[in-house]
């Protein structure tokens, strides 16, 4: 990856709505080669997708996130990626990382309700042959998504009690 696509990618990365032409002038380069390096990057699985930060604490949707901790032990011929590639099948999972530590996966998931999500964990994620155990942690509030404050400071103040 060369300079001018590690700078359009920051750009786009802290504004995905950013075109060519904005990117261009912020970089002083020109748009067909901005456009062209996008195209690229696109092409090669550079950029996976664009996509917008929602901040949902606020609104009244009855969703609930959780990050579940799976571990494993990697099949014959397969290893990690084959089970990776069956639980990312899922509608459910919105996010998958091979991780180091106790734990193999860390796996994000997005339901309508806890018991949702322990119904996933039970008859999904448990059920594969070679799952040795898992650890689920809901997501109680969000203050921090992808590097944007989702709480504004006046809003994380505690109102004082008084006796």
């Amino acid at each position: 990856m060369n300079k001018l696509e590690r700078d359009i990618l920051d750009i786009l990365s802290d504004d995905c709505r950013m075109d060519a032409a904005q990117i261009a002038v912020m970089l002083g380069a020109d748009e067909a080669e901005v456009r062209s390096a996008v195209r690229n990057m696109e092409s090669r699985g550079t950029i996976v997708k664009y996509t917008a930060i929602a901040n949902l604490d606020e609104e009244e949707d009855e969703c609930v996130e959780a990050l579940i901790e799976v571990k494993i032990a990697p099949r014959s011929g397969s290893g990690f990626d084959g089970v990776a590639e069956e639980i990312a099948e899922h509608e459910e999972v919105k996010t998958l990382y091979l991780m180091s530590g106790a734990y193999d996966f860390l796996v994000i998931v997005k339901a309508g309700s806890i018991k949702s999500v322990a119904r996933f964990v039970s008859e999904c994620i448990s059920t594969f042959d070679c799952v040795l155990s898992t650890a689920t942690h809901f997501i109680l509030k969000k203050y921090k998504i992808e590097g944007a404050l989702t709480v504004r400071k006046d809003k994380m103040r505690r109102i004082p009690v008084h006796a």
